[in-house]
């Protein structure tokens, strides 16, 4: 099936040397690609908030890439800095960052909101065939750093002249890079929406992968899928939250699929939520789960099964989530110190110094820059949940007003919190909701009388 991939198209401390240069954008350089084709190893290139209209490659330069996040870790901007898409060049070469030259670790890309890449054609070396790949970064044959980022609405469905088209948000193959402290949403692929993991190692790290959709092809996997082996270098996935992903494939997974593949490795990570169940999908693969929260359980070591109850704001958990403290009791998982409280977590980390379960726990755990979340809506409260169909939907969805209430109004948030679409006076049992121009996702719904919340749900926009 799926195997490695090669190009058919060529293409949070910043690292010093003594003889390295900050290259500005855009005082100095008027695009990004130009200062990383003038870049050095060493070099920072540090691009100040904006819209950037770039698909870049980094061309073997191990340099940083960075908002202007190294100066001071000011999270806003990530938010600010936008490396979008979605005009490429040529179609084919549509990721909106691509390490294939051999970067090592210190290739860094920090510090954005990586948005509206399609994905890169590429030739498997493997002899698997032509794959479409990558739609918000794309790593081949190299080992970067992607670290401190916001993924979001990329895909990677377009199968026209290709045998498959996956990892919406990442896809790595054949190397070992480390990916931490991102959020990675909103993303689609027929496999892997969220990361593809293709004969490859990795450390994936303090991550939050949520809603991201597709799944239609070889096993789902919509948050992480994984494939095969590099020799024995191992995937390791730790102190991530792998939530609400969905996949359209019955028997598939919108959690994780780990696929005839070895030397896999989940550690102290929520998987919660995802679409269709079981949370772990294995396929001629035997991982080590250990200390992880899955729901319906998992075999393992400190495994458990209960609500992670999060704080409606970023996926904290909550100062009594079974999560605190519940993650590898070995000293070298534990969560950073608070100096002004000796022997308790700090923030965003909770209660003492055990690894927390999840991507604000262990040595790595960090803060990401503030935004909403849509959380499941409990299977006990059918009386106060929407109803819609089809939902997902592509185009149009119509919701019920069981109730029959009189002047409601239907509001819809993303993910962010952020209200997207506005329906007024609703008096009838049903009204259809247009899809408009909203990306595709997951959108928490609401009806709301007399400035009172009476029904809500979710909503999942598919391509």
């Amino acid at each position: 099936m799926r195997s490695g991939i090669i190009p058919l198209l060529l293409g949070c401390v910043a690292f010093f040397n003594t003889h390295a240069t900050i290259l500005n954008v855009p005082a100095s350089f008027s695009t990004i690609q130009s200062a990383i084709n003038a870049s050095s190893n060493g070099d920072t290139v540090a691009v100040s908030p904006g819209t950037y209209y770039e698909n870049l490659n980094f061309r073997g330069k191990n340099i940083l890439l960075t908002s202007l996040y190294y100066l001071s870790s000011d999270t806003s901007y990530l938010v600010s800095t936008i490396i979008n898409g979605s005009i490429p060049a040529d179609p084919d070469s549509a990721s909106c960052v691509i390490f294939n030259s051999g970067e090592d670790s210190t290739a860094i890309l920090q510090g954005f909101t990586i948005t509206g890449g399609s994905g890169t054609k590429w030739l498997d070396i493997h002899g698997a065939g032509t794959y479409r790949e990558g739609g918000g970064i794309l790593v081949e044959l190299s080992s970067p750093t992607i670290r401190h980022n916001i993924i979001t609405n990329n895909s990677a469905t377009n199968i026209t002249g290709v045998v498959g088209a996956g990892g919406g948000g990442l896809r790595v193959g054949d190397g070992n890079p480390g990916i931490y402290n991102n959020v990675i949403s909103f993303n689609q692929g027929r496999y892997g929406a969220g990361i593809v993991l293709n004969y490859t190692g990795c450390k994936i790290s303090n991550n939050i992968i949520f809603s991201n959709t597709g799944g239609e092809n070889f096993n789902g996997g919509s948050g992480i899928w994984i494939y095969n082996n590099l020799g024995t270098t191992p995937k390791i996935i730790e102190n991530n939250t792998i939530i609400y992903n969905n996949s359209s494939l019955p028997g598939g997974t919108g959690g994780v699929s780990v696929w005839a593949a070895n030397s896999v490795l989940i550690r102290n990570n929520i998987i919660w939520g995802n679409l269709p169940g079981p949370q772990v999908k294995t396929i001629s693969s035997t991982p080590l789960v250990e200390y992880c929260d899955v729901e319906g359980g998992y075999s393992g070591t400190g495994n458990i099964d209960l609500y992670p109850d999060f704080i409606p704001e970023n996926y904290y958990l909550s100062d009594n989530s079974i999560c605190v403290d519940s993650g590898d009791p070995a000293t070298a998982y534990n969560d950073p110190e608070d100096p002004q409280d000796p022997g308790h977590a700090l923030f965003p980390s909770k209660g003492l110094l055990r690894n927390d379960i999840g991507a604000y726990g262990g040595p790595n755990a960090s803060l990401f820059p503030i935004f909403q979340i849509v959380t499941a809506i409990p299977e006990n409260e059918p009386e106060t949940t929407v109803h819609a169909f089809p939902n997902p939907f592509s185009s149009e969805t119509t919701i019920k007003n069981r109730y029959n209430l009189k002047n409601v109004t239907i509001k819809l948030y993303n993910v962010f919190g952020i209200e997207v679409k506005k329906v007024n006076n609703i008096s009838g049992q049903e009204v259809k909701i247009q899809r408009d121009n909203l990306p595709a996702g997951i959108y928490l719904v609401t009806l709301i009388r007399d400035n009172q919340i009476v029904a809500k749900g979710k909503l999942i926009i598919s391509d």
